[in-house]
């Protein structure tokens, strides 16, 4: 059975809440992004990790564009930080990657802030991000 979207993104976002507070701050992204796969898939999820994205340029193939973090359940691209604050960059990349996994909602994680529910940011294609 299809799960919703909302439900999908709110166990995403529970998960990461979960790893912040058991590992803290102050270790590299990988290992994050690593214990969100397996709490994730814990919770029936399924994640694939570092993902091969192309991208084109007017019907040309330019090959690898990036490795996309993480695509949960083929409905949400997931990409992790570990930094101390995001800038605009960061949410630009965010929908920059949504737009070519094909994804329709995209979830930016930053494990680097002091609080989870501060370092998360949601990007709906189409609409303004929201924190």
């Amino acid at each position: 059975m299809a799960r919703d979207i909302n439900d999908i993104t709110g166990t995403i976002v529970d998960a990461a809440i979960k790893v912040h507070r058991v590992l803290g701050p102050g270790l590299l992204e990988s290992v994050y992004m690593a214990a969100l796969a397996i709490e994730l898939r814990k919770r029936g999820l399924k994640v694939e990790r570092e993902v091969p994205i192309s991208a084109d340029w007017e019907g040309e193939d330019l090959g690898l564009a990036f490795r996309a973090d993480m695509l949960v359940e083929d409905e949400v691209y997931v990409e992790g930080k570990a930094v101390e604050q995001l800038i605009p960059v960061h949410r630009r990349q965010l929908r920059t990657h949504v737009r070519l996994t094909k994804k329709r909602i995209g979830l930016l994680l930053n494990f680097g802030a002091a609080l989870m529910k501060e370092g998360i940011v949601r990007h709906i294609e189409g609409q303004p991000d929201t924190e």
